[in-house]
């Protein structure tokens, strides 16, 4: 896996953390314990900082990026479904950004809200706690119910527990 240090920031990666051979961690960007990041996925902290908090997952050929203007912070627990893109944004603990969805610059996913797939998130949107948010551009319909919610909580564990089946494994070289 790539861990490619950029104008003198380099990632830091807690213990913990599994990382897929083929996703690419960039510049200034902070992973915490638990953490996993899937294959072909991109964090790319070049002129701003990226922190991934603990235990969130970033599935497969997901980018997130940043801007001269925002930090991205993705908190606690969240999970961001295949191919999402995060740019310069807040996604707030127990949170599920769905597959193909875009949260752009700005914008702020709060606490246990969750994003349909392929939904986009505008510039400087805020998506209160707790709610569903859907659309292009993504519109609130709704309190995400106790089973939603109990779904996110579970997607993010097992996340959890198929990663440590992987840093299990010896991958290394195999995508060389």
């Amino acid at each position: 896996m790539p861990i490619i240090e950029y104008q003198g920031k380099t990632p830091q990666i807690a213990e913990g953390v599994y990382i897929a051979p083929t996703a690419v961690v960039i510049g200034d960007v902070i992973i915490e314990e638990g953490a996993n990041i899937w294959f072909g996925t991109v964090l790319r902290g070049d002129v701003g900082q990226i922190v991934i908090g603990p235990r969130a997952s970033v599935q497969d050929n997901t980018v997130v990026h940043v801007n001269r203007r925002h930090n991205t912070i993705v908190k606690a627990d969240v999970v961001i479904g295949h191919a999402a893109v995060i740019e310069g944004c807040v996604i707030e603990a127990g949170c599920l950004i769905g597959m193909n969805a875009t949260v752009l610059s700005g914008a702020t996913v709060e606490a246990g809200a969750i994003i349909a797939a392929g939904s986009v998130v505008r510039e400087n949107q805020t998506i209160p706690a707790r709610m569903l948010a859907a659309g292009v551009p993504a519109r609130v319909k709704g309190p995400v119910s106790d089973a939603a919610l109990q779904h996110a909580a579970e997607a993010s564990a097992s996340y959890q527990r198929v990663s440590k089946t992987y840093m299990a494994m010896d991958l290394a070289g195999q995508f060389e």
